[in-house]
């Protein structure tokens, strides 16, 4: 063999080589294409509450959303059902929130405690963040500006449960009445702390 002969043998089998080296590339990059468009397509569900005006058909869709996976959505799922309540207010709407809560409850995605807080955060006279002894002066007085505070902002949550969706002005009313209560056993209480001198 001459030479010129070995140098074109090198010069195809480079050729070859290259030709190799292409078709593997490209299948690489279209099995990276197609595997990246399938794990997009799966990837995330898709967690917008339908379009509705009807407070149980958005529950039936926020419970087919966290079924799906939307569960960091719940509390903007309670924001919104709260609103499309408020479209429509009446007493039974406590009844649907409660059944929604309960479900919430029974497929794991809330505690039984974190269920019956949102109701009582919204739907109960009782306040969730009035929690503790607040009857001695070590636990009142540094924090009593921060307790009503929370509970302003609760009665507020309440306001928009209690009142705007569920057309419940006496629990409202009686829950504003305990807020100011407890504004006034919180002053005389740290009152007290401050003429005892502890």
């Amino acid at each position: 063999m001459t030479t010129r002969q070995t140098q074109v043998q090198d010069i195809q089998g480079m050729a070859m080589n290259n030709r190799l080296f292409a078709i593997v590339l490209r299948s690489i990059v279209i099995l990276g294409l197609l595997g990246a468009a399938s794990g997009c397509a799966t990837s995330a569900p898709e967690c917008s509450l339908a379009q509705t005006r009807n407070l149980d058909a958005a529950i039936d869709s926020a419970k087919v959303n966290l079924e799906a996976g939307c569960v960091a959505h719940f509390d903007s799922y309670m924001d919104q059902l709260l609103e499309i309540a408020a479209g429509d207010p009446q007493p039974d709407n406590k009844r649907a929130f409660s059944d929604f809560l309960v479900w919430s409850s029974d497929s794991g995605l809330l505690s039984r405690r974190q269920a019956q807080e949102t109701w009582n955060r919204y739907f109960n006279v009782k306040f969730v963040s009035l929690q503790g002894d607040y009857n001695n002066c070590a636990q009142t007085c540094p924090v009593r500006e921060d307790v009503l505070d929370n509970m302003e902002q609760e009665l507020a949550d309440k306001e928009r449960g209690m009142l705007k969706a569920a057309l419940d002005q006496q629990g409202y009313y009686r829950a504003d009445r305990l807020l100011q209560e407890t504004e006034l056993v919180l002053a005389a209480t740290c009152r007290a702390c401050a003429a005892g001198g502890r």
